[in-house]
């Protein structure tokens, strides 16, 4: 955009410059040693529906909340932006959980990486008209904020989305009812704390526990995608078994194959 001069390439940058790192971390999620963890057109439809229905919506309860509490309304920016990212994964798990199952950690991902990236392009566009704003301010805006969004959005929404699906999925229904309860609270509480602190020692802390937190989710879902696939092979490869005489008769109980005689013999007769 510099060596050309052409400002109509000031909205790929905001593009390019906000999706980048969380595109990386959501295929880095998605695929493992067993292939993708769910469709692709399924993290398509979640990352671009759930990014344009949860940043519309959480806008909107945001002014409301503004226009009622003031400058408290910080308060409740968090528990308003979660519970916006959860609409459209909650209705991929209501139609495609099938498909989708064990791969709660990449539909979170994939939704809070549609609202994380329109929210950066708007701080950036926001940077760029600022008064004192500019190309600098724009390319700082979305470096920082590109860093960060593993430890944000895409973290917290990826863990309450991978509780989602482990309380269907799970035999032991209190449990997953308060892993669940534990993702929710602990996400809206970090977005709280990031939003209302001004410390950057707290803010690392936060970005630490958030990247742990995806980073271990992520490879348990592999793990478990793993095993999932060698039970599948398991049952479907059948067994050994043998035959009266002692002989290995196939897999599967499937019949030996016939001998045949050597050419120039005969086959021995047997009363």
């Amino acid at each position: 955009m510099l060596l050309t001069r052409n400002p109509t390439m000031v909205p790929t940058v905001l593009l390019v410059g906000s999706v980048t790192i969380p595109l990386a971390v959501l295929l880095f999620a998605q695929f493992g040693r067993t292939g993708p963890l769910v469709p692709t057109w399924t993290l398509l439809a979640t990352a671009g529906i759930g990014g344009l229905f949860g940043i519309s919506a959480a806008g909107l309860e945001e002014a409301l909340a503004g226009m009622t509490l003031g400058r408290g309304s910080i308060l409740l920016v968090g528990a308003i932006e979660e519970t916006a990212k959860l609409v459209v994964p909650l209705i991929v798990l209501a139609l495609a959980h099938r498909v989708t199952r064990g791969g709660g950690i990449v539909i979170g991902i994939a939704a809070g990486m549609g609202f994380a990236v329109l929210e950066t392009m708007g701080y950036g566009f926001t940077a760029l008209l600022a008064r004192n704003g500019g190309l600098g301010a724009l390319d700082a805006t979305l470096v920082l904020r590109g860093i960060l969004v593993p430890a944000g959005h895409v973290a917290w929404t990826g863990a309450i989305c991978a509780a989602l699906w482990h309380l269907v999925e799970t035999s032991h229904k209190g449990r997953g009812v308060l892993a669940l309860a534990v993702a929710c609270v602990g996400a809206i509480v970090l977005h709280t704390t990031w939003d209302a602190t001004g410390s950057g020692l707290l803010r690392a802390a936060i970005g630490l526990v958030s990247v742990a937190t995806l980073l271990t989710l992520a490879i348990l879902a592999h793990r478990a995608a793993a095993r999932r696939a060698l039970r599948t092979m398991s049952a479907g490869g059948g067994s050994i078994s043998r035959g009266v005489d002692g002989g290995v008769s196939g897999v599967g109980g499937a019949a030996p194959a016939p001998v045949m005689p050597m050419p120039g013999t005969h086959p021995t007769r047997t009363a």
